[in-house]
Order: structure tokens, then sequence, then C-alpha cells
């Protein structure tokens, strides 16, 4: 199921048609505050500023050459995948219809709509939205866009190779869980590049299915998603990221709403980044995990700045 070496690269061309390679930096004050070599993949650097634009580029490149029919898609989202989703539609020639659940971020709305989208609000959280999304592409006779697809994890295994390609002796990987396609493309990049680069998933305590899922072997659902990191608020997991995950990571840390912002602020004060609460979960798994990570090589992906204005100023402001 996972993207060879050569897949990889051919999806790293399509998303070069798009977008330069994002930057992996090392920053002092980071470094110091986590107590080894850090480094830090800039997926926030993008330009949708997450890392889900690297999945749609590609996937829509797919679907263009498998079903040539097609006039639109219709996706379930919290937000970047649906950016990601409108923006590669968009450069296809391709009507994008996005689902989101009622009380999304308004400013990843406002965002999807200006990147052509027609946007939908249904249902109580992501799951709602999805089930509900399925349906209506039957209705309208759209492509279902799916939120884990083996193409979208060609897509993002291209940042990881890019990461893996400029600092090939990590020791560790920290990376965020929504429903799988991230951790699976990194997964994807280490194991065709032949390295011995540790993952480390990171979910919500709140969302914590993938975790759960990794410690019983197979795929375990939870009732709720209630966390503030909306790029994690999964309930129910793809069975086939958890095959690919629990073959291929190291472990599943679980980190709180109160670290997660805490990671926020510091990505602020060391590296004047802005980081949304999926996009400083493996920051704060790091610094959850500092003695243990004392002295090593390490890498956490930042994986997206799409924080409300109005969140992100109650974050800094908290201490």
């Amino acid at each position: 199921m996972l993207p060879s070496l050569a897949e990889i690269e051919h999806a790293a061309e399509i998303v070069r048609g798009a977008m330069p390679p994002t930057p992996q930096y090392r920053w002092p004050l980071l470094a110091e505050r986590a107590g080894c070599e850090l480094w830090v993949k800039h997926e926030n650097h993008t330009p949708i500023g997450a890392f889900k634009i690297r999945a749609g580029l590609v996937y829509m490149d797919w679907l263009k050459r498998t079903e040539p029919k097609a006039t639109g898609v219709l996706a379930a989202t919290r937000g970047n995948h649906g950016q990601s989703v409108t923006v590669a539609a968009r450069r296809a020639g391709l009507k994008s219809v996005i689902v989101v659940p009622q009380g999304n971020s308004a400013e990843k709305n406002t965002a999807m709509r200006a990147q052509g989208a027609e946007l939908i609000e249904h249902g109580h959280d992501f799951q709602a939205a999805f089930e509900y999304a399925q349906g209506l592409a039957r209705e309208r006779g759209l492509h279902p866009m799916p939120s884990f697809h083996p193409m979208l994890a060609h897509g993002t295994a291209t940042y990881g190779l890019e990461l893996l390609r400029a600092v090939p002796d990590l020791d560790t990987v920290y990376v965020p869980i929504g429903l799988g396609s991230g951790i699976g493309g990194m997964i994807a990049a280490r194991d065709a590049l032949g390295l011995k680069t540790k993952i480390v998933g990171v979910a919500s305590e709140n969302a914590a299915t993938y975790a759960l899922s990794f410690a019983a072997g197979k795929p375990v659902p939870t009732n709720s998603a209630d966390t503030m990191a909306d790029g994690l608020a999964c309930r129910v997991p793809d069975e086939r990221a958890v095959q690919i995950i629990n073959r291929g990571a190291e472990r599943i840390v679980t980190v709180s709403d109160e670290r997660i912002k805490a990671a926020m602020r510091v990505y602020y004060t060391d590296t004047h980044n802005i980081a949304e609460g999926a996009g400083a979960a493996s920051l704060a798994a790091l610094l959850q995990e500092r003695e243990r990570m004392k002295g090593k090589r390490v890498a956490v992906v930042l994986s997206g700045g799409n924080v409300d204005t109005a969140v992100y100023r109650k974050v800094l402001a908290e201490t």
C-alpha cells in the first residue's frame, strides 16, 4: 500500500508544479528548551498554510487520469483538507463542494470560499459531516473525495522525503495524527529511503482513537473528539491508516489541550511562527518527552498555521 521511492519522487514533481519545498530549520531557543538538537519541518509555509496541499495536488492529478469525465469533487473537512481539495480542484478545472461541521473555524471557512469552494455546514463534528458528504456526493454526481487514501499518502510523503533527505540521520520524528495521511506519508518516505528513523505519532488526549487503535492492534472508535486542535478531532479511524501506523510507528503519544496551547505559545516566543493546535501537537509531545529525547537529533512537523485570530489571541494571553 505504501508508495515506492520512485512513486514519491513522481509525486514530488507534481507538488513542485505548485510550490517549492518547505524549509526545515533549527531554532536555537527551541532546541535549548527541548534539550536536544531539534529540527522543525515548516509545513505552515505552504500556499494554504498546511501540509495537506500536497495530498490534494497528487490526488487530483490521479483523479484526472483515472476518471477523465469527473466534473467535480465533494469532501468533508475541518479546514486544511478542504483548502487542499479546493485549490487542487481549481487547478484541475473541477468544481469543489466542501462539507464542514457546524461551528467550524470561521477563518478556514472563509479561506475555502475564497479559493472557490461551495461550502455546506452540516453535523456536530467531522464524522457527522463526513457521513453526510458521502450521500451528498452520490446525489450530486460528484466524486466523493476521501480523507484517507493511498494517493493522499503519496502526496504527504513528499514532505517526509524533503525532511529526511535534508536531515537523514534523525533519531526520531514526531508527527501529528488527524485521519492518518500525514504520518502515513512520513512512514512511507522513511521506508522508501531505507532509514532507521523512529516515527512517533501524536494524538489529542480528547481524540485518542489512533492511540487506542495502536494499543489494541485494530481500529478503535471513540464517542467524541472534543479538542481545540481541530485537525486532530477524529473519532472514527480509517482501517487502512491504522494498519500503516501500527506497522510503521514507534509509538503514539497523547497530549492535552493545555500542552498543545503551551506549544503554540512556545512556537511564537522561540521562532515567531504561528501554529494551529494540530500544528503544535508534535512539539507538545516532544516537550512532554523531553527527558526521553535529551541529547538526541529530533524533528517535529509543524503541520499547519491556520488558527482563527480570536482563538490565537486567547491562547497567547494564557499563561
